[in-house]
């Protein structure tokens, strides 16, 4: 059988076979690694590894795109300097444009750079901190199903002295993979975050519910008074409760911490924790208030209470009430609804200051509502707010129902149907039987 010609190849030829088949074994072995975990920072450092062995290359580094800033910021850099990563984190961020990876992320397009030095798109500054020389670089968009990730950058080829085109092939091929990684990495850190918030604020919201009365009634020789407490996101700062006197006086108290979320319901259970010990040591409630005013002024910068306190004689009916910037109370007697505005003060843990008493005369028959923003501030789908005076109208309207908290309380949530609520929604009522 005749033989075949002979096909003869180059050195170089086969070496540069053998260099692409150990290339594509290093990107199936990126994609394994890819699958094999999902913890960001390890990730992160794998793959970037990967992308030095593969492209043989001194340093890489990747830059993610923060979309509220709209500038790219230093994530991870891996050079013979352990600590240049986080020089670059904490000094370094690009606006879109500028820089070799600021023109990058702006077009959204690889580019190949064989001679830093000479471009006059690069960005010096980061060699000036670091004190690496970055010669040849090639640099890639990391884009993924929500758009631009980032620019990931590949410096300083070891054994030549540029990249060229096949490297730019090569390490766009990886960029591909790396936006893969990157997106999923991300998907499942924020999935074990919302999981781990949704635990803290469950806890929480037990931990808030503690505090508050149960039952949430409360009846003392003529008084009565019930409250309900619906937080908008499972825990809030709302507050109300109830004190009993020594002296046949009953102390009830609401207010509406500033911010939402476990930080309020932190600082509404020491809040409360404050309020019992000083509601119990002082008769008059504007002293109550001064004294808890003070406690309060070393708060966490941001964070204060509106807060209305009132003290009522279960015999008589005299009732001396002072407030903290709260909204007014309605007093609702036979004949009318009456908007109570009281001197004030400033919220609470603001400012050292005294506090204001308005004393009233509660007859039989006569109720109190006492309310947080969260019922008036209310809004529909339309983005229109309830607002106090419509709140006002209701009452005058419903001023006969038995059941006027639940009355009101299902207004609103009429009224803000298919809307999130926005704000915690607090009433407490106070009768005089």
């Amino acid at each position: 059988m005749p033989k075949g010609p002979e096909v003869t190849v180059s050195r170089d030829y086969l070496r540069t076979l053998e260099k692409k088949v150990e290339d594509l074994k290093t990107l199936i072995e990126v994609s394994t690694i890819i699958s094999s975990t999902l913890d960001f920072n390890e990730l992160m450092k794998l793959v970037m590894e990967k992308a030095k062995k593969i492209m043989d290359a001194e340093a890489c580094s990747i830059l993610f795109y923060n979309k509220d800033t709209n500038r790219l910021e230093f994530e991870l850099a891996l050079c013979r300097e352990e600590e240049t990563s986080e020089k670059l984190k904490d000094k370094i961020s690009l606006e879109m444009g500028q820089g070799i990876a600021g023109w990058v992320a702006e077009k959204q397009k690889p580019l190949l750079v064989k001679d830093a030095a000479t471009d006059s798109r690069f960005y010096k500054n980061a060699d000036k901190l670091t004190g690496f020389t970055t010669k040849s670089l090639i640099a890639a968009p990391l884009i993924g199903r929500g758009g631009l990730i980032g620019v990931a950058e590949i410096l300083n080829p070891r054994n030549k002295d540029s990249f060229d085109d096949y490297d730019v092939e090569l390490f766009q091929t990886h960029c591909s993979q790396i936006a893969i990684a990157i997106e999923n990495a991300l998907f499942h850190k924020e999935s074990i975050g919302r999981e781990r918030l949704r635990q803290e604020l469950e806890i929480a919201a037990v931990v808030q519910k503690s505090f508050l009365p149960e039952p949430p009634t409360f009846k003392k020789g003529s008084i009565k008074a019930s409250a309900v407490n619906i937080s908008a996101k499972k825990v809030g700062g709302d507050i109300y409760d109830f004190i009993k006197h020594i002296d046949g006086k009953v102390g009830v108290l609401i207010g509406d911490v500033s911010g939402k979320g476990v930080s309020a319901a932190l600082y509404m259970a020491k809040i409360l924790s404050e309020f019992r010990y000083i509601a119990r040591m002082n008769s008059t409630p504007d002293e109550t208030l001064k004294n808890l005013n003070s406690q309060l002024l070393g708060a966490p910068r941001g964070m204060f209470l509106t807060a209305m306190y009132a003290i009522i004689d279960t015999v008589t009916g005299e009732m001396n009430v002072a407030n903290a910037g709260h909204p007014p109370f309605l007093w609702i007697t036979q004949e009318e609804v009456k908007v109570m505005t009281v001197d004030s003060g400033p919220p609470l843990g603001i400012m050292a200051v005294e506090y204001p008493s308005t004393s009233i005369q509660l007859e039989k028959g006569d109720r109190l509502l006492l309310l947080t923003d969260g019922a008036f501030d209310a809004k529909n789908k339309k983005g229109e707010r309830l607002s106090f005076d419509k709140i006002v109208e209701f009452v005058e309207k419903h001023m006969a129902e038995k059941q006027l908290i639940k009355k009101l309380i299902d207004h609103v949530n009429d009224f803000s149907q298919g809307t999130d609520r926005a704000d915690d929604l607090t009433l407490v009522e106070i009768n005089r039987v």
